[in-house]
């Protein structure tokens, strides 16, 4: 029964988290609330304390409040993963790392030590179970959906996971936060990473690593026929696909086409030679299905805003996979995620770690 049953909430202090809360209070649940903090004095030892949040202006929502400091967790596993990935060349995506190693690892250690017994967020997904696995879908506002960013969560945690908000759009969950009273109802939306200042990765990384401008800056801008047109101010400073920024006059665009670490060298080229058809993905994790033994056809996406494409996928040993797309995608990068989709259920995913064109 509902009313025997607690559930955990991560409340950001957003509406979308508030709002999952108040509809999981609404549905008869008994609701705690944690705030992760991330960005605190780290703490080897984190312990809940209570937290002065309130979710709602309303009495039936006044629901009680934890934080929990796992900002020495977040350096070593969210910050240093995102300075690692750009000094080798790669293009990291921190939201994923965080949720698996953060958020939901957050929840349910909490969950624990408060005996609850589901832990929820506001994530704009979906769960289910089906055939005897429990299954992630991409949630209803297709402007909104988070599924891309959840391909890590595995059979433990998505059997202990509710996520509200999957069924309904963004306005609906606005005009449910003006009706549950919710301070943060009109509160705008950060497309930020958390940790970087002004969402500008380059000067974060300069501040973050001492040193770094001085020790690659210089290195030689070659064009596709290998001819050095200029020269750049550092290769972990540019990705795939990057136009403005360049620095050098050709009388045509030119876009970043590959980064060479080694040599510290940037490779430019027309829009055309970004196109691929293919990628090799690692580290995959499936959620649907079980590890497949040989290819199927799927769709895929290869960044959160983009569009899913028919393709073929194909396993490899070693929890890689190969992805060949029926039509060129642009500007496959590596370090971001693969995420393989059939219709609207995420079946897995994997980080990209290569690509052909």
């Amino acid at each position: 029964m509902k009313q025997e049953t607690t559930v955990l909430v991560g409340i950001s202090g957003g509406v979308d988290s508030a709002v999952a809360a108040c509809m999981l209070v609404s549905e008869g649940y008994r609701v705690i609330g944690l705030n992760i903090r991330v960005l605190d004095s780290p703490e080897s030892n984190p312990t809940l304390q209570p937290s002065p949040l309130i979710i709602s202006n309303r009495e039936e929502f006044r629901i009680p409040v934890y934080t929990l400091n796992l900002s020495m967790r977040f350096r070593e596993n969210v910050i240093g993963y995102f300075q690692e990935e750009y000094l080798a060349a790669r293009t990291p995506n921190p939201c994923i790392v965080c949720n698996k190693k953060i958020k939901w690892a957050g929840l349910l250690e909490a969950a624990d030590m408060l005996n609850a017994d589901l832990v929820a967020t506001g994530h704009y997904a979906s769960a289910s179970f089906l055939d005897g696995r429990y299954r992630l879908h991409k949630g209803r506002d297709e402007k909104k959906d988070q599924s891309y960013f959840l391909w890590m969560l595995q059979q433990e945690e998505l059997s202990k996971t509710i996520l509200p908000l999957g069924p309904l759009r963004k306005t609906e969950v606005r005009e449910l936060a003006r009706s549950y009273g919710v301070p943060a109802a009109e509160k705008k939306e950060s497309q930020e990473i958390c940790f970087v200042p002004g969402d500008d990765y380059c000067r974060y990384l300069e501040q973050a690593i001492p040193g770094l401008a001085n020790r690659v800056c210089g290195g030689e801008l070659i064009d596709a026929s290998g001819k050095v047109i200029g020269r750049h101010r550092g290769y972990p400073f540019y990705t795939i696909g990057q136009r403005r920024g360049l620095g050098a006059s050709t009388g045509e665009p030119i876009y970043v086409t590959n980064i060479d670490p080694v040599h510290n060298r940037i490779h430019t080229g027309k829009k055309t030679d970004l196109l691929s058809r293919e990628l090799t993905a690692s580290g995959m994790n499936w959620i649907g299905i079980d590890p497949p033994t040989k290819s199927f056809e799927a769709t895929a996406r290869i960044r959160y805003r983009d569009t899913q494409t028919p393709c073929l996928v194909t396993p490899l040993e070693e929890g890689r996979a190969t992805i060949s797309f029926h039509s060129p995608k642009s500007a496959l990068t590596a370090g971001q995620a693969a995420v393989i989709y059939d219709d609207d259920e995420v079946l897995g995913g994997g980080f990209i770690t290569e690509t052909t064109h």
